[in-house]
């Protein structure tokens, strides 16, 4: 019998769904790190976000995250304005095509998800979805913590 083990399921699955998902973006002109961007953007409270909430909430570094805007703003997906209150940073706003070409990816990625997780019922679906949401957040407290158990 073969030993299940995590990292590489995980990696094996999350390495095939993102060239799935690129391959279906190519099309539309953007990746799937662009997508994400759109999709923070657009779900965010409020106008737009900065570039330092962006890398947050995508959990990336701060140069690839500059790098992928940047791009996006030369491609007129979206638009860096001075913020209202601190003049070092800058709001990351979508345009228009950024909306029209998210709105397509949307469909894409929703698309994409029902074929994949098609392979479960309905209920295994949703269960699975949510063991993976708790994994996903055991392995975040365990990134911040540097590894270090909390003690109960």
């Amino acid at each position: 019998m073969t030993t299940r083990r995590l990292p590489p399921l995980l990696r094996r699955a999350w390495f095939s769904l993102n060239q799935a998902f690129r391959q279906r973006l190519a099309p539309l002109g953007i990746t799937p790190d662009q997508f994400t961007v759109l999709r923070w953007l657009l779900e965010a409270d409020g106008p737009g976000l900065t570039q330092t909430e962006i890398t947050e909430r995508m959990a990336s570094d701060p140069n690839t995250i500059t790098a992928t805007v940047r791009r996006m703003e030369v491609a007129r997906l979206l638009v860096r304005v001075p913020h209202e209150s601190d003049g070092r940073s800058k709001r990351v706003l979508v345009l228009p095509h950024g909306r029209e070409v998210f709105a397509d990816a949307k469909a894409l990625a929703l698309t994409l998800q029902g074929r994949v997780l098609g392979c479960l019922s309905e209920g295994e679906a949703d269960v699975f979805l949510k063991l993976l949401e708790r994994v996903a957040e055991a392995c975040s407290q365990e990134g911040s913590s540097g590894g270090a158990r909390k003690k109960d």
